[in-house]
């Protein structure tokens, strides 16, 4: 055992959310699937990359939300961590409603709608739910793309209830699970329950991000978050996802690749008839069993190639794990507004969604160097400390019990991972 950050959880989760810009900004340019606003430059295509990256980029966020307060002493504080998780996750989703995703809304009516007035009238009838026309309204105030906060944190305080359980079940399992049936088990447990999911729970609900009854979201989501807790400072499962990263990977592309190729042959079936007993088959089920089946293995994969690529101390780390959460709070609201003001000009199309990412980018960039980081009071507002707690986290050494990486090489200062969200989230579709 030794007391070090985990790098490579740190560098997941600023790569998920990069991911998050490119995955939104492609929503403007996906073809038949909806968003706020849409381009005249669709393309078909981008639908199968964003299949392949939607399946797994919000279960991976969960799960190292879950992982992240494993790797913590929560359970040592558990009242004044839940007050901490509070105001770092709701005072942020508040203002988030109320200020950042307004004009995501205002822009989606123009387009949509012909909506015809200025801001200040509509954000009046946001704020009172007044945006109906025809019989049709939408849900406002509305949290949009900030729909993971407002999962995240009830999600964390059953967490804190449930912890001295979830404590000893893991101090039941870690002796167990070097047995030879456990590898299996890890395998095919999660990957069985995502089955279940995916062809009783999902047809009957669909996904709403709307919190209450969107239980496929929570019946994938939270034992994914619950698990990441306990398996955070599992010797033993970083060991097996590390050791079998080429095996979970293969098998992962082989499920994605089984359904997306039942997708293709939906909207292309062969001229030629199809054996007799297919037509006994249900398609759409074994499509989702794929779907379920590679989710799962993505993550697996995902965490062995980590621990061997990401478990290192880069000198962009710090920097970014900060900027995490402005970054996600601000993008789409950039996205919307950029492409808003692009796509009357009919620049290309490659052109114009170049400048859209580039501009998300150079948006979010000035806006949390030049503003938010530097301004004590925006800080709370966009989930960062304030600079009295920094201060007191550099003077304190935080220290945990991690499990030892056999080929990490590291200082032996690195500290232990900050709490759950040292800027934790991500998104929408």
């Amino acid at each position: 055992m030794d007391n070090r950050r985990r790098h490579d959880i740190d560098a997941l989760r600023i790569l998920a959310f990069a991911l998050l810009i490119l995955y939104h900004s492609a929503m403007v340019y996906v073809a038949d699937w909806g968003f706020h606003i849409k381009s005249d430059y669709t393309a078909e295509w981008l639908q199968w990359p964003m299949i392949a990256l939607n399946r797994w980029r919000m279960p991976l966020l969960f799960m190292i939300s879950g992982i992240a307060i494993g790797l913590t002493r929560a359970g040592d504080h558990r009242l004044r961590f839940a007050a901490t998780r509070s105001w770092r996750l709701l005072l942020p989703l508040i203002f988030g409603m109320f200020v950042v995703v307004p004009p995501q809304t205002w822009i989606q009516i123009i387009t949509q709608f012909g909506y015809a007035g200025g801001f200040s009238h509509f954000y009046k009838l946001y704020v009172t739910a007044g945006l109906c026309r025809d019989g049709q309204c939408l849900t406002t105030p509305t949290w949009n793309h900030l729909w993971y906060l407002a999962y995240l944190w009830p999600y964390t305080m059953l967490l804190l209830v449930l912890m001295p359980a979830l404590r000893r079940m893991r101090a039941w399992m870690e002796p167990r699970a070097r047995s030879a049936i456990a590898g299996w088990l890890l395998v095919v447990a999660p990957a069985a329950w995502m089955i279940f999911v995916q062809l009783w729970l999902m047809p009957r609900y669909p996904e709403s991000h709307a919190l209450l009854g969107d239980w496929t979201v929570h019946a994938e989501s939270l034992p994914l978050f619950l698990l990441g807790y306990l398996l955070a400072a599992s010797q033993w499962f970083w060991t097996w996802v590390e050791r079998r990263r080429w095996k979970t990977l293969v098998a992962a592309v082989l499920a994605i690749s089984l359904e997306l190729g039942l997708r293709w042959l939906g909207g292309h079936p062969p001229a030629d008839p199809l054996p007799e007993w297919t037509m006994h088959v249900s398609w759409g089920a074994v499509e989702r069993i794929g779907r379920a089946s590679y989710t799962w293995l993505a993550l697996l994969a995902i965490f062995g190639w980590g621990r061997v690529l990401l478990d290192k101390p880069f000198h962009w780390l710090p920097y970014c794990t900060e900027a995490i959460f402005p970054w996600y709070v601000l993008h789409q609201t950039l996205i919307i507004a950029i492409a808003f003001m692009l796509i009357p000009k009919h620049l290309g199309p490659v052109v114009e969604p170049l400048l859209v990412v580039a501009g998300t980018i150079a948006g979010c960039l000035l806006l949390h160097e030049c503003l938010i980081r530097r301004i004590g009071w925006l800080r709370p507002l966009f989930g960062l400390k304030r600079r009295s707690d920094l201060r007191q986290a550099r003077d304190a050494t935080p220290s945990i019990a991690l499990p030892r990486h056999p080929s990490s090489h590291r200082a032996p200062g690195d500290t232990a991972l900050a709490p759950v969200l040292e800027s934790d989230p991500p998104s929408s579709h």
